[in-house]
């Protein structure tokens, strides 16, 4: 894991627009579980190849043992429409919940994300334990399945 969880600190609030009817969460939604962060554009080789279908995978080995939340930023790429952005979303086989960030960076920026894909690992506190920017299977990729091992089995 990290070399010092305050280095991170804790979740911080999230600016999010709703694509579908429902509600958007905020940080407290998720406390009780690990929270697999997500940014990602759609637009993006690693997010579309690598980093969605990665969050796919956690969902469907961990079901009920992790949240994951993807939040769709407009990090260098031209802007999505909500239904661009679902359908799309469906077509990947999206098991976890996706948001807009709202004025298209608000959130990636307050949690300074490098670009995307971008990844947040929370403890089930809300304490951030990893701060991950890419989707190279065998560095980032990896780096985040074992620190989800290691708090799901906590």
């Amino acid at each position: 894991m990290s070399e010092s969880n305050e280095a991170f600190g804790s979740l911080k609030p999230f600016s999010l627009e709703a694509l579908k009817k429902e509600t958007t969460p905020t940080p407290e939604t998720f406390l009780g579980k690990p929270l697999l962060i997500l940014f990602f554009n759609l637009g993006c080789p690693g997010c579309v190849g690598r980093a969605v279908p990665f969050a796919n995978k956690m969902k469907v080995e961990h079901g009920d043992k992790i949240n994951i939340l993807g939040i769709h930023s407009n990090f260098e790429g031209t802007e999505l429409s909500d239904s661009e952005i679902i359908n799309k979303m469906e077509e990947l086989y999206a098991r976890f919940p996706f948001f807009r960030d709202a004025g298209s960076m608000t959130t990636f920026k307050e949690y300074e994300a490098g670009g995307t894909p971008h990844w947040i690992l929370a403890d089930k506190n809300g304490v951030i334990v990893q701060s991950i920017f890419g989707s190279d299977p065998n560095r980032a990729l990896l780096r985040l399945d074992f620190s989800i091992q290691e708090l799901i089995t906590d």
